[in-house]
């Protein structure tokens, strides 16, 4: 092993915590990002003093929050990574695995995609809300499928092509920071009255860490279904989202399906009128389980592409 690069360990690496992602999916008890989320709630609560907010004093104690959440943790993941080649392959594997989510997205979207397609709405609007921060007490079953199917798309670079992305680069501690990241940007990265000012560092930090990963995933849909329309969805409706990363990422997973995505959608208690995604049909039951199909799809070409770098790099 110490003759090998390390991108090729890396690659290995990588190959092995999707299996173990595969095989076991997202903890049940206990799972680290549980407790890494009571202690984010916790600083939220005793940093962001309403009384006291103001636009710059709020962002600066938002960045402070997010130094104090991630920094520890990234800081002692790189300490023990250091301590020699057994301890490097571990602290890579375990936090890669940790920081993976690919089949616990499958599950969520097949307790959608099933009571949906046995005519279930009542459960599938149930168990669509656990995947989105939209209101879904209203949704008809094009509702729900076109939310189920948007938040596959859009996890599928959170929950697995970021976290690969920032581990081949930087070993497990890339994927934990990615993963402390975009949890933080889920918890703190909202434009409500009380996060507004303190969450922006969270957002800014994950748009930025977001930045290439999703335009690879946006590119690794396009490559793995309708290649020409998802890149045509990607350059023409991307630009009119407010977000940097979800509207390359969704734009061209709904034109690889053939789906028009998108549209109102309720926030808050608000209607968010939406730009549209992608052409095609409004989804249906069948369309949630063939985006889970393409983000796999996705996956397998990532794995090859870096085992093929890797094998480039031994061979050298």
């Amino acid at each position: 092993m110490n003759a090998l690069h390390p991108f090729v360990v890396l690659a290995l690496c990588a190959c092995a915590g999707v299996m173990l992602d595969r095989r076991f999916g997202e903890l049940r008890r206990l799972h680290p990002l549980v407790g890494f989320g009571h202690l984010a709630g916790w600083l939220q609560a005793h940093m962001n003093v309403i009384a006291r907010q103001s636009r710059p004093l709020t962002r600066l104690t938002g960045l402070l929050a997010w130094v104090l959440a991630v920094l520890p943790l990234l800081s002692l993941a790189f300490w023990l990574r250091g301590l020699g080649l057994p301890w490097q392959l571990t602290i890579d594997l375990l936090l890669l695995y940790f920081a993976l989510g690919a089949r616990s997205l499958a599950e969520h979207a097949h307790a959608v995609s099933r009571p949906l397609a046995a005519g279930d709405l009542v459960e599938a609007r149930r168990r669509v809300g656990w995947m989105v921060s939209r209101d879904t007490s209203q949704l008809d079953e094009a509702g729900v499928a076109r939310a189920a199917t948007e938040s596959v798309l859009e996890n599928g670079n959170d929950a697995v092509f970021g976290a690969l992305f920032w581990f081949l680069l930087l070993g497990g501690p890339g994927a934990l920071l990615f993963r402390l990241a975009n949890t933080l940007d889920a918890m703190w990265g909202y434009r409500t009255p009380r996060l507004r000012y303190f969450g922006w560092a969270a957002a800014r930090i994950d748009d930025v860490l977001n930045f290439v990963p999703a335009r690879l995933t946006a590119l690794s849909y396009a490559l793995c279904g309708a290649t020409r329309r998802a890149l045509a969805c990607w350059r023409a409706q991307a630009p009119a989202w407010d977000s940097p990363n979800a509207g390359p990422v969704m734009a061209a997973g709904a034109g690889a399906l053939h789906l028009s995505l998108g549209g109102a959608a309720v926030y808050h208690g608000a209607v968010e009128q939406r730009p549209p995604l992608g052409e095609g049909a409004a989804p249906g039951a069948a369309d949630i389980d063939r985006a889970v199909v393409l983000v796999a799809a996705a996956l397998r070409l990532w794995l090859t592409v870096a085992l093929l770098l890797a094998l480039g790099v031994h061979l050298s």
